[in-house]
């Protein structure tokens, strides 16, 4: 039996948001869903692959991946804007060139990534100082370092957990984030303090950094979704946070 059907209109009426996940990320997609506004924003998702060990080299490789990894987002849509989840990376392979290879692979008006997001977020709160954490080698920490620093962002304070293992990175006890990053913050040669990686849980614990260091407190995947959300033209849930209060 053959049976009428009408078409609805596809989702994400309000914006249509494109994500390129590593494929050793276990962070992203659940901190994203603390930070959708509750309007039709439809998020596809596409994995890239990764090392289970971070370096230079191995975030290197992954530029080669990144059109096919737009690519397999759907070629149905077209994005408002597609952001490719990965801060070590981006600073290593620079964001132009993760632009430019994503828009090999689909349709989108606007790039992002956590680096880019970042700088858009320290000019909005006039941060040019940051006290910065990674979990990452020092090499890994000195690409990004060196990429911050041609935006115009020092990072007079620095501290890393020096892990290099994805899976481990993942499972770093908020409450031990949380820790350091206070202790880097309130270096009084700081301004704000950033918490480096998409892997990293760190949605839940910024009002207490904040709380802790009296300055604001900023993170990958924070300040990701928050230039995700303005890039949409929409904003993210409100926090406590004093970037999602810009």
């Amino acid at each position: 039996m053959s049976l009428p059907y009408t078409l609805a209109p596809q989702i994400g009426t309000k914006g249509r948001i494109g994500l390129i996940v590593l494929q050793s990320d276990e962070t992203m997609e659940a901190e994203l869903r603390q930070a959708l506004p509750d309007d039709d924003i439809a998020t596809f998702v596409s994995r890239i692959q990764s090392a289970s060990e971070v370096s230079n080299d191995s975030l290197a490789a992954m530029e080669a991946d990144l059109p096919r990894a737009a690519g397999l987002l759907p070629k149905t849509v077209d994005f408002d804007v597609v952001g490719y989840g990965c801060t070590s990376a981006s600073s290593v392979i620079g964001s132009d060139r993760v632009a430019e290879m994503i828009k090999t692979g689909c349709s989108t008006a606007h790039v992002t990534n956590p680096v880019t997001a970042l700088v858009a977020a320290c000019s909005a709160l006039g941060i040019s100082k940051l006290a910065l954490l990674t979990p990452y080698t020092e090499a890994v920490s000195e690409s990004l370092r060196n990429a911050l620093s041609a935006q115009g962002i020092e990072t007079p304070v620095f501290g890393t957990f020096n892990e290099p293992v994805e899976a481990k990175v993942a499972r770093i006890d908020p409450a031990s984030i949380r820790d350091a990053a206070i202790t880097l913050g309130k270096d009084e040669g700081a301004e704000a303090v950033f918490m480096s990686c998409t892997n990293l849980r760190t949605i839940e614990i910024l009002k207490d950094v904040e709380a802790g260091i009296s300055k604001p407190a900023l993170s990958s995947n924070q300040a990701f979704f928050w230039h995700l959300m303005g890039l949409v033209g929409t904003q993210a849930k409100p926090t406590n946070s004093a970037l999602w209060q810009v």
